[in-house]
């Protein structure tokens, strides 16, 4: 039932970008795996080997740390609405520092230069496996619409309240890992 591509085919771009949700997975050699959704409206196809999406800050910083260290990353969709199917993009991710040259432009080029509250760097995907499989156990859902939880949230927060944020939250993992955020960020 599994198919594998060594690149991003128009279909699978085509079915990623249906989608409404992904899943990042990422772990270091030791310690605990860490898997944690994302909205697609923060994803970017740039092309048949390179997806990017924007990271927004959250209760943790683990995909950073786990990339720091090994490079690995997985991005899975499920259609939870029409034919079934699961695709997984497996490959070597980065982090795209907020504030730098490469964060600018591809918020200029992919983005229409507009940051969403809370934004705190990109995370890069060099794919080098593609892999559909069937999907048939994945539960039918129908969409009710994005939460604005997160965004209200970072409105709330001044980019010093932020700052403070990333400060006690995002700058390692939970396995004490670091995750290079206030490092690698560029100043303003």
């Amino acid at each position: 039932m599994a198919k594998q591509f060594s690149s991003i085919q128009e279909s699978h771009r085509d079915f990623i970008l249906k989608q409404h949700i992904f899943f990042n997975a990422s772990a270091a050699a030791e310690g605990r795996v860490n898997v944690s959704p994302r909205d697609v409206a923060s994803l970017r196809v740039l092309d048949e080997q390179t997806v990017i999406y924007l990271d927004l800050t959250g209760s943790g910083n683990e995909t950073a740390a786990h990339l720091r260290l090994n490079g690995r990353l997985t991005l899975m969709f499920c259609a939870f609405e029409g034919a079934p199917l699961v695709l997984r993009l497996y490959g070597t991710g980065c982090i795209i520092p907020r504030g730098t040259a490469e964060y600018r432009h591809l918020l200029a080029s992919e983005f229409a230069n507009t940051e969403p509250p809370g934004a705190r760097q990109m995370v890069m995907l060099k794919v080098d496996l593609v892999q559909t499989s069937c999907g048939y156990g994945v539960p039918l859902f129908d969409y009710a619409g994005e939460r604005d939880t997160l965004r209200r949230w970072a409105e709330n927060k001044s980019r010093s309240g932020l700052e403070e944020y990333w400060c006690a939250k995002n700058t390692h993992s939970i396995d004490g890992f670091p995750t290079g955020l206030l490092e690698m960020t560029a100043p303003e």
